[in-house]
């Protein structure tokens, strides 16, 4: 029996002979248990974790584009738990779990490939660095470990072995539990899971407003498609949280920053892993698709612009073509910029605000992608109980007014 390309993507559409169907586009409802502001990974894991672990299926997600056209389709896939401090670690080891069978989890492969993440040190300073990390993570039962310089070039034989470089190598600290997963399908998988289990998923609708009542309390939020009424509210909406929060008078201790990114043609594969740099601030990965996809860092400006400053991705170039190059003739294939929230210590928010029903999660910073899964897990706990999950408790908004600051700057062993 032959099908016409038309009455293949019709069916799919529909949901008929196992393709992806459409998100359905509910016509409001009166009232939800919970309504998620952002359809990106971390709000598409909320939902699915509040249905899956407490059982709060009326939910909606509100997403004002398409789910996951935010940072999640604009980020460097990079999955990886080898922070510093003790608080990141958890939060951070708590998603690398739960990549590790995310697939199997959602009956839907996200392609996380385990190549290992190894961070290059370039002078006796990146070297006694390095090794806090190591030690730092193992200590908490993290894998990480040292490599010496002849270690780091078998690994990465690609790498320059000069010594008369800039930054030649001197060393690295390799997870190899670490590595990439497939960024939108990270989405799509957690909104088909959310779908099974009866959470409406709905596109293109900004909310413009986030109503309360005489108490002060969350009722429900206005957006493009109409009022919705919500007895909480959790907020992620990464890059823009300070304008969604601002429509409860909440300010929000954040500055967005445009944080670029590139990728080459594609080539044959070359890259075993990935490989980053903190004095640089130049990694490097390889996807399936053969394209070297190469990181950059924050614009120095704020910004909503999702394109940023040339000089920032021009620099990270260089770096990359002194590092490896056999990149030096390759073509550019494209680059972006996220939007990315960063909080004063560069670590995130996860819970409760001052407005009765309203729950945030937000100032990721570069760290978001990495810890989706955890993320929801955690942030899904948070709404649903009305109390911190203990993973998350350090990462409340009240640490700004105590000064429990958790300083993940230069300690994310990235150079922001």
């Amino acid at each position: 029996m032959k099908f016409s390309l038309i009455s293949l993507l019709k069916e799919g559409l529909t949901g008929n002979r196992g393709w992806p169907r459409q998100w359905r586009d509910p016509a409001p409802k009166a009232a939800y248990d919970v309504v998620i502001v952002g359809g990106g990974g971390h709000g598409l894991a909320t939902a699915y974790y509040l249905a899956k672990e407490h059982g709060i299926r009326n939910v909606a997600v509100l997403e004002k584009g398409w789910l996951g056209g935010g940072n999640t389709g604009r980020n460097t896939t990079v999955v990886r738990s080898n922070y510093l401090w003790e608080e990141s670690e958890r939060l951070y080891e708590h998603a690398m779990k739960l990549w590790e069978t995310l697939s199997d989890d959602l009956n839907y492969n996200v392609m996380y490939s385990p190549r290992g993440v190894l961070m290059l040190a370039h002078s006796i300073h990146d070297v006694q660095v390095g090794k806090r990390h190591v030690h730092a993570n193992r200590l908490a039962g993290i894998d990480n470990e040292w490599l010496s310089r002849e270690e780091v070039l078998d690994f990465c034989p690609i790498l320059n072995p000069a010594t008369d470089i800039r930054y030649p190598i001197a060393g690295g600290a390799l997870q190899r539990r670490g590595g990439t997963a497939r960024h939108d399908a990270v989405a799509w998988g957690y909104a088909r899971g959310a779908d099974r289990f009866g959470v409406d998923i709905i596109q293109n609708c900004e909310v413009k407003g986030i109503i309360r009542d005489a108490s002060g309390k969350v009722i429900g939020v206005e957006t493009t498609r109409g009022y919705i009424g919500a007895g909480k509210v959790g907020v992620v909406a990464a890059g823009h949280t300070s304008v969604v929060m601002g429509m409860a008078g909440v300010r929000m201790p954040l500055e967005s920053y445009p944080l670029q990114a590139l990728v080459s043609e594609p080539i044959k594969p070359i890259m075993p892993c990935v490989l980053m740099s903190n004095a640089i601030h130049a990694y490097m990965s390889q996807s399936d698709k053969g394209e070297l996809v190469i990181g950059a860092g924050t614009d120095q400006y704020v910004s909503y612009s999702q394109t940023g400053g040339l000089q920032i991705a021009q620099a990270t170039i260089e770096a990359i073509c002194e590092l490896f190059p056999m990149t030096r003739r390759l073509r550019m294939l494209r680059n972006w910029g996220g939007i990315v929230d960063v909080t004063p210590d560069r670590s995130p928010i996860i819970g409760k605000t001052p407005v009765e029903g309203l729950y945030v999660n937000c100032g990721w910073g570069t760290g978001g992608f990495k810890a989706t899964p955890g993320s929801g897990h955690v942030f899904a706990a948070t709404i649903a109980k009305g109390e911190p999950h203990p993973i998350a408790a350090p990462f409340t908004l009240e640490r700004f007014t105590t000064g429990r600051l958790i300083d993940e700057a230069a300690a994310a062993a990235v150079a922001h």
